[in-house]
């Protein structure tokens, strides 16, 4: 694996961070020696993540939030900036990609898939940033 020096030590903050492509991002910041958190809403997928991850030089920091809350997404960001420094690498990679008919969609539906598909991004950066 090739080892990328400008990611070490790195404060690095990726959304949805705790399963699937998000959760082997976090694990291949941490193998770059980055100090990595990571915001979920999947609890036990989240801390196995971290258990297995437990001995790299940075444990990642789990940062359990519904990112459908703005102030959820403030929050977190202060949480990693207060554990690693400032952001210096943010991957907005939250996502909800379920598969439904057209029929299926309501006002409801297409408001929470902005949350998390859209709105989220946004508050997120804008949190990094400021």
């Amino acid at each position: 694996m090739a080892i990328y020096e400008d990611l070490k030590d790195a404060s690095v903050l990726i959304t949805g961070g705790g399963t699937g492509i998000s959760a082997a991002l976090t694990e291949g910041f941490v193998r770059q020696g980055a100090k990595v958190a990571f915001v979920d809403i999947r609890r036990a997928d989240s801390e196995a993540l971290v258990g297995r991850l437990h001995g790299a030089p940075h444990t990642p920091l789990f940062i359990e939030a519904d990112l459908r809350d703005v102030d959820a997404c403030r929050k977190a960001v202060a949480a990693a900036a207060k554990a690693h420094g400032p952001v210096t690498v943010l991957v907005n990679n939250a996502a909800w990609d379920d598969r439904h008919d057209i029929a299926d969609v309501d006002a409801d539906y297409w408001e929470n898939n902005l949350a998390i598909n859209l709105r989220h991004h946004f508050f997120t950066v804008q949190a990094v940033v400021d």
